[in-house]
């Protein structure tokens, strides 16, 4: 048995279909762009269930306009992507300074970086820059450098609100070589992941935080016979780590093991911000600078103070290696961010005029009572001494305030009548507030 195929008719320039209704050769038609007849182009395109046609010039111009403007769009899309749609440098600053006071140098560095860092991302979805189409961004991971209290944790955790992507802090003090009891380099992914609500594509672009990277430095230059697993070793297993790479991730954390599935996690585009106090890093600072030249035409350097509160400005990777980091690693963090001690001013400052301030705490928590809090001057001038004797920065002053007012939050809601408090300096040295009664409230 033979089967004959019938070919259909081939389409004429004047007959479309659209949506059923057919527009024949009978009355003439029109692109309802451009205005051209059917007889002056080659193709009308109909749309479904309307009348609209479009020619192939009128198409053909509008795919030209669209790939003129591709960069443009590709660029806000992106940006969305990163969370930077309405962020600069400048913006980031900004919200950085609402939260920490001074360390101005050091959150310029920072805004800048966290800025530059997504628009790296960014290249690698856009049209390529005209004249730099073969040229790769590296990654710049950043290092915090200052004395204790001054604000490295407050600058990672403002970031993390104020920057739509995962955010994570790591402790690097929990970090050991892998085989033994601690933690691998590994599972510092794992917070990150949570804070990403294991979405892989949100976590490999985000931010992580290691605290206290100072401690995983190595213990003595000389040679032991037992493995400096938490000093060396753990830097040896971030190298990878910082520079990008693929890692397995246990999917709740933990040690791995071998009957485990894994989430694998591309590190390339993560950003690692480490930060550590950095005992001892001003006297080989100091050691260095006060070095004196030998030799005609020696040019001698000026003297610094051994206790000016800005010391590790002057921190180059020599003293980093002294310090006992490996040069692999110091490698790893070419953007040095150092912050300086907080002098009798910006901890004032930072009692008073911080967002989240402690004296805007502490009068939260008293209103919630239905009481005024005040503080006098020669009282916050004294909780600023007893800090400063303490040596631990702006972390001493919760402590010290949370001691002045215990007795007062202790019986503050049991005294009906109390309308308003006022902190003296004889309530720091460990005598009591003045409490103002209302006999309003008492009725």
């Amino acid at each position: 048995m033979r089967c004959s195929t019938t070919m259909p008719p081939k389409e004429t320039n004047t007959t479309r279909h659209n949506g059923g209704n057919e527009f024949n050769g009978d009355r003439p038609v029109y692109c309802t762009f451009c205005g051209r007849s059917a007889e002056e182009v080659q193709t009308l395109i109909s749309a479904p269930f309307s009348s609209a046609l479009i020619c192939d010039i009128c198409t053909a111009n509008h795919v030209d306009l669209l790939r003129a403007h591709l960069p443009q769009f590709t660029k806000q899309k992106a940006a969305r992507r990163s969370g930077l749609a309405s962020f600069t440098p400048r913006s980031i600053e900004h919200a950085l300074s609402e939260f920490v006071i001074e360390q101005e140098r050091a959150k310029k560095i920072l805004a800048v970086s966290v800025y530059n860092h997504y628009k790296r991302i960014d290249a690698e979805t856009l049209v390529g820059v005209e004249g730099f189409e073969d040229t790769e961004i590296e990654k710049a991971n950043i290092l915090l450098l200052g004395p204790t209290g001054t604000g490295k944790t407050l600058l990672a955790q403002t970031l993390a609100k104020i920057l739509d992507v995962p955010f994570a802090i790591a402790d690097a003090t929990t970090l050991t070589e892998a085989g033994y009891v601690g933690d691998d380099v590994e599972s510092i992914l794992s917070s990150l992941l949570q804070a990403a609500d294991y979405d892989l594509t949100r976590a490999e672009r985000g931010i992580i935080y290691l605290d206290e990277v100072d401690k995983i430095a190595r213990k003595s230059d000389s040679a032991s016979i037992t493995r400096d697993v938490s000093g060396e070793g753990v830097q040896q297993g971030l190298l990878k780590l910082l520079e990008g790479t693929i890692a397995g991730v246990p999917p709740k954390g933990g040690r791995k093991h071998p009957e485990q599935p894994l989430i694998h996690v591309n590190t390339k585009h993560i950003l690692f911000i480490a930060g550590g106090a950095f005992d001892g890093l001003d006297k080989i600072i100091l050691k260095r600078l006060h070095q004196n030249p030998i030799g005609f035409g020696a040019k001698f350097p000026s003297r610094i103070d051994e206790k000016a509160v800005d010391i590790f400005q002057y921190v180059e990777a020599e003293d980093l290696l002294k310090f006992g980091f490996i040069p692999e690693l110091i490698g790893r963090f070419p953007v040095l961010a150092p912050l300086n001690g907080l002098s009798r001013e910006a901890m004032l400052r930072v009692l008073t005029e911080p967002r989240n301030a402690l004296v805007k705490q502490y009068r939260k928590l008293f209103a919630m009572e239905g009481v005024e809090l005040e503080f006098e001057r020669p009282a916050l001038e004294l909780v600023i001494d007893k800090a400063l004797e303490r040596g631990s920065g702006a972390r001493s002053l919760r402590s010290i305030m949370e001691q002045t007012l215990m007795d007062v939050m202790f019986t503050l809601p049991d005294n009906d009548r109390a309308e308003k408090v006022i902190i003296t300096r004889d309530t720091v040295s460990g005598g009591e507030p003045l409490v103002i009664n209302s006999e309003r409230k008492a009725a």
